[in-house]
Formats: structure tokens, sequence, C-alpha cells
């Protein structure tokens, strides 16, 4: 595989000044009639920030820099830390068939994240559709590091940025590593902020839906089932058949969660138990399941390039608006696979 340097786009622009008519005196030259005011009050002057924010469909005033951070997703680093706050959270095979967590996080950033683990080839081509932002994780293959030095994003591991990283008391390594946002965006002070990724908000298509108490999503070593709460209007969070609970406390929970069918196959990377890693494909196109409002509906997705976002669509073709808030995308396989 090879990546390519891309350059970070940066959300720049300057708002239109409506041009202002020139004169000498207050009164109309001779010969000639006051015409209507046509500019705009200042009030109404366009601004560069969206009404919502384009991870999560909900009001937003500002954009700001993004952050994605590797989290551990086994039963020794749970509970995790600060994924209730993520705007989306990617599910993604790891060796032995297992899965880790990419939280993707800007609307809301919370103090704490972890516990932070190491970085696989998937993530390589997951974050170029964000610009350039700043990348948490610890550690990776040395043969990876190349990959990682040619990928559009900040590096802010705990080797580039060691000071933004702390070991939890009462945890045992490697699952008590965790990390502070705050610092971890200072070593990235150019990260990109958010754009339009592709993702669409807003009624759910009038059709298409079937009704769904809860959708099973497995992997050879893991299970992930999301079962709709009509109290909460969230499906909740189940993995191998225990409640995925949050480290700040209740269950973790997404009022929109995302199947999305890719290939998956053997990278050239494996552990030091020749276990090798999965590459998830998570660049071309194909079928997914999207779960809101305690319905299934059908659809499709495609992503045309590493720099450009994914786009999903129903059956028919039309937009497939996500519920607003926090959007859970499970990367999986429709035979679970060990490469």
């Amino acid at each position: 595989m090879r990546l390519s340097r891309l350059i970070a786009v940066t959300l720049a622009g300057a708002a239109v000044v409506p041009p202002l008519a020139a004169c000498s005196s207050d009164e109309p030259a001779p010969g000639k009639v006051p015409q209507a005011a046509t500019s705009a009050p200042a009030s109404a002057e366009p601004t560069d920030e969206p009404d919502l924010h384009p991870f999560t469909g909900k009001p937003a005033t500002a954009l700001r820099p993004v952050l994605a951070v590797k989290i551990e997703n086994t039963a020794a680093g749970k509970p995790q830390l600060g994924l209730k706050s993520a705007d989306i959270v990617y599910v993604e095979q790891v060796e032995a068939g297992l899965t880790r967590l990419m939280a993707i996080f800007s609307s809301k950033i919370p103090p704490k994240v972890g516990p932070v683990r190491s970085a696989r080839i998937s993530d390589l081509h997951i974050v170029p559709q964000f610009g350039k932002p700043a990348f948490a994780y610890s550690g990776a293959q040395t043969k990876m590091l190349p990959f990682i030095a040619q990928a559009s994003l900040w590096d802010v591991s705990d080797s580039r940025a060691p000071g933004a990283y702390f070991r939890q008391p009462g945890r045992v390594a490697p699952y008590n590593l965790f990390a502070n946002t705050k610092e971890l965006l200072a070593k990235a002070p150019k990260a990109s902020k958010a754009k339009d990724i592709g993702l669409t908000f807003g009624d759910a298509p009038a059709e298409g839906g079937v009704d769904k108490t809860s959708y099973t999503v497995r992997w050879p070593g893991a299970r992930f089932t999301f079962a709709w709460s009509e109290e909460k209007k969230q499906w909740l969070i189940w993995q191998d058949g225990k409640k995925d609970m949050a480290a700040e406390g209740g269950q973790l929970s997404a009022p929109t969660v995302v199947v999305q069918y890719t290939k998956t196959e053997r990278s050239q990377f494996h552990d030091k138990n020749q276990s090798y890693t999965p590459l998830v494909h998570s660049v071309g196109k194909g079928s997914a399941i999207v779960l809101r409002d305690g319905k299934a509906y059908k659809a499709r997705w495609e992503r045309k390039s590493e720099e450009e976002g994914t786009t999903f669509t129903t059956e028919s073709g039309e937009p497939m608006n996500f519920a607003p808030g926090q959007v859970w995308i499970a990367l999986a396989s429709r035979k679970p696979v060990t490469p």
C-alpha cells in the first residue's frame, strides 16, 4: 500500500461585504432619482460557520480542530473514558478477530480519553477524509512507522507528545495509558477543523425502514448488539453479551448506528504471534444497514478516494439521513473473516 502525501484542507473564507454607494451630499444629484437600498443590513451578512455541525447535525457556533484517538476495546480496557463525548466512533477489526475503536472528537472534546492503544494500517485510510487531524495513539509496528510519517495526520502519539499522557491508577498496563486532550491538541496547532465528510442529517426516509428492537454485528472474536431504547431514543450498546458501560457512568449509546459492510483482507503487517493485521477497505462502495428511530434501513455507501468522505444513500438513491447526534460506524464484513 502506498499512502500519498496529502495537503491539509483549511476551512477559511471571508464574509461577503455588500457594496456601499458613494455620495458627496445628502441630496441626490440633479436629474437623479434616489434608488431603493439593495444592500442587506449588517446583521444579515453571511458567516463562515455553519448552523449545524458536519459530524453530528447538531447546532454549532464554531468549527474546532479534529482529534482522532485510538482506543482499546477488549474487556481488559473497559470501561473507556471519553467515548460519550465523541462525534463519531469507528469500530475496526484488528488481530485475532478482535476490535479496536477510533473515536473522532471535534464538537465536544472531553478533558481525558483512554485507554489509548496502538495504531493500525486501517486507521491511515480513514483519517485523510478529515483533512489533517491530530491522531493520538500509543505506538505502532516498526514497519508501519514510515506509513504514519507519510499519512495525512499530525502525530500526537505518546512518543511525539509524551507530556500529554499519563498512567491511570487502578488499571493494569497496557490498559492504563490515558491522555489529556488539551495537551494533545496543543501539540497539533494546525490540525484541520471539522468539515463536510459526506454525512447528512435530518428526517428519516418515509419508506424502507423495518422495525427493529436490536441488531447484532459479529467479527471473528467480538460481537456487538445495538438495542433500541424508545425511552432514551438511543441504541444502547452491548458487547459480547454485556452492557458497554462508560467510565463517566451509564451505558454507551447513540441515536444512529451504521453497519458498513466492507472488504477485509490480510495486510503486510502482523504481530509477534504471526497473527496478521486486517486491512479494512473504507474506500470504494458497498452496502450498509443504518439504524435510527427503532428502524433498520438498507443503504449504500460510497467513498471515491481517501481525501473524500463517505456518502450514504437509500436504495432509491436519496440521501440516507442520520438522526442528529453521535454516530457509531461499525466496519464489518458480511461473513466474518480472520485474515
